[in-house]
């Protein structure tokens, strides 16, 4: 990671010194203010002292303004350094280097949009390697599926395989993955662009979950894994929109059983909580450290176990979860990994008040 440089004078610019007396004073027109009276008084000064020492009116006034210049010039220097430091940052970022910083040593309004425009530069670094990163891992998470759908069908075209069901079924899987892969950016797009209306409906959270946990049997059926759910009380219901919310709910157990044991359960619990409902999507795998559940939210990051390195991953295409966050944030509600001391906890929560329900509905479609 470059750390942030600051922008320093260029060769062959004013040698004037960058001195910067006045940055003890808040506002710019304080500053404006003491600079003429400095000025000013310095002048009157010389002028006086010219003709107690019989200089004569025509060598002391040209001494007493060439004199005031020069200290207007270096106090209005210091305080227009900022200035000129963010013209060259952001000529600097104009060619790509989000690194600059400008040293803003004052209080006032100059100083104020100096400590703002490191802090834009600090963003759009961000953004820029954001970007950077994501164009790489779309790139990897696309050419991975693609290079193995091609294999396969050129040996079956080289007649190295034959198209036998299983072969088939194998490219199928792929042709699945990408499809996966393609619909993740595209819904993860429409929620980033705010294009992704809601249409809530009061959900019956019981037979709601209990559809979910019926699909994610399906998924987990090699590893034999069990979806109890509870549901306190059993009529709970919350305003949400049914698509969406199952979005979010088969993310989440597709994960848990991505990493629960075998012959082992998933368990979907949901209560009121105050002006809240909880939804928790419990599973006894390994768990995610504590120093990577802030992260697990976002784009193309992937949870791993407490003994995992920072680039050990456990599966998936890292874009589940970030689906699950916004289309949460949507609702108005929030997501977080809950501290628990074994396994892992997915914990949504979600306002139990909104929109007027237009009907009671579970998940029928999907």
């Amino acid at each position: 990671m470059v750390s942030p440089r600051h922008v320093r004078g260029e060769p062959g610019r004013s040698r004037l010194p960058d001195v910067r007396p006045l940055d003890r004073f808040s506002s710019i027109k304080i500053k404006l203010g003491v600079l003429v009276a400095a000025t000013v008084t310095l002048a009157s000064f010389i002028t006086w002292l010219g003709l107690s020492k019989h200089l004569g009116p025509t060598r002391t006034l040209p001494l007493a303004i060439v004199i005031s210049l020069i200290l207007t010039q270096i106090l209005a220097r210091g305080m227009t350094s900022p200035l000129r430091e963010m013209t060259r940052a952001a000529q600097s970022m104009a060619s790509g280097d989000y690194s600059v910083r400008v040293r803003a040593t004052s209080n006032d309004e100059v100083g104020q949009l100096g400590h703002a425009f490191n802090s834009m530069a600090s963003d759009l670094g961000q953004a820029d390697r954001f970007r950077r990163e994501l164009v790489a891992n779309v790139s990897h998470e696309l050419r991975t599926p693609v290079t193995a759908l091609q294999a396969q069908l050129e040996n079956i075209v080289d007649g190295v395989d034959d198209a036998d069901p299983a072969t088939m079924e194998a490219a199928l899987a792929q042709t699945e993955r990408l499809g996966r892969l393609v619909t993740y950016l595209l819904d993860l797009s429409r929620l980033e662009a705010g294009d992704a209306p809601l249409e809530i409906s009061r959900v019956r959270l019981a037979d709601f979950l209990r559809e979910a946990a019926d699909g994610a049997q399906l998924v987990g059926a090699a590893k034999h894994l069990r979806f109890p759910v509870v549901v306190e009380p059993p009529g709970l219901t919350v305003p949400a929109d049914p698509e969406r919310l199952h979005q979010v709910l088969a993310n989440l157990l597709q994960n848990a059983v991505r990493h629960s044991p075998a012959d082992d359960e998933v368990r979907i619990e949901a209560a009121r909580v105050g002006d809240d409902v909880r939804i928790d999507v419990v599973d006894n795998g390994p768990g995610i450290a504590a120093d990577q559940r802030q992260h697990v939210f976002e784009r193309f990051v992937r949870g791993n176990s407490p003994a995992a390195t920072g680039t050990t991953s456990t599966g998936g295409t890292g874009l589940g979860l970030a689906i699950v966050r916004w289309a949460v944030e949507l609702h108005g509600g929030r997501i977080e990994v809950a501290d628990t001391e074994a396994g892992c906890t997915m914990r949504v929560w979600l306002p139990a008040a909104g929109a007027p329900p237009t009907g009671e509905i579970a998940l029928t479609t999907l």
